[in-house]
C-alpha cells in the first residue's frame, strides 16, 4: 500500500501494528494537526479513526475482488491535547460481507482516553 501523497503522510500517522481485526497507529500533535486555538483537532482525530478502520478492514476482504469505503463515522471527544503523540487502537466489531464496524480509541502517551470513535465500512465489490 503506497501511503506518499496520502493524508496519512500529510498528517504524520504511523501504523505501528498491522494483524487480523486489529490496527494501531500513531499521529503527532502538532502543527498540521492543531486547530487555531492549539488543540488537537477534532478533524484530524476522526481521520486518525477512519484511517485504521480502513486498513484494517482492507486486510479483511479479498483485495483483488472487493475494496471498503467508510459509511459512517463518529466520535466523542473526551479530553484535549496540546503536543506529543496520540495513539489510535482499532478492532473489528463486527465483519460480515457487506459491512464491518470497528472500535477506535484514541490514547495519549499516558494512555490516557483523548477520542471514542465508531466507525461503520462497506464492503463493495470491484
Amino acid at each position: 500500500m503506497d501511503l506518499q501523497g496520502t493524508l496519512i503522510e500529510t498528517l504524520g500517522m504511523e501504523i505501528t501494528t498491522l494483524e487480523e481485526g486489529k490496527v494501531i497507529a500513531t499521529m503527532p500533535v502538532d502543527g498540521r494537526t492543531r486547530q487555531p486555538f492549539g488543540l488537537l483537532h477534532g478533524g484530524a482525530s476522526v481521520a486518525l479513526a477512519e484511517t485504521v478502520a480502513s486498513i484494517g478492514a482492507y486486510h479483511l476482504v479479498d483485495q483483488e475482488k472487493q475494496a471498503v469505503v467508510g459509511l459512517e463515522i463518529n466520535a466523542n471527544h473526551i479530553r484535549g491535547k496540546k503536543d506529543g503523540i496520540v495513539t489510535a487502537i482499532a478492532t473489528v466489531l463486527h465483519s460480515g460481507r457487506k459491512t464491518m464496524v470497528w472500535d477506535i480509541k484514541i490514547v495519549d502517551e499516558e494512555e490516557k482516553l483523548i477520542c471514542i470513535s465508531r466507525c461503520t465500512m462497506a464492503v463493495i465489490d470491484l
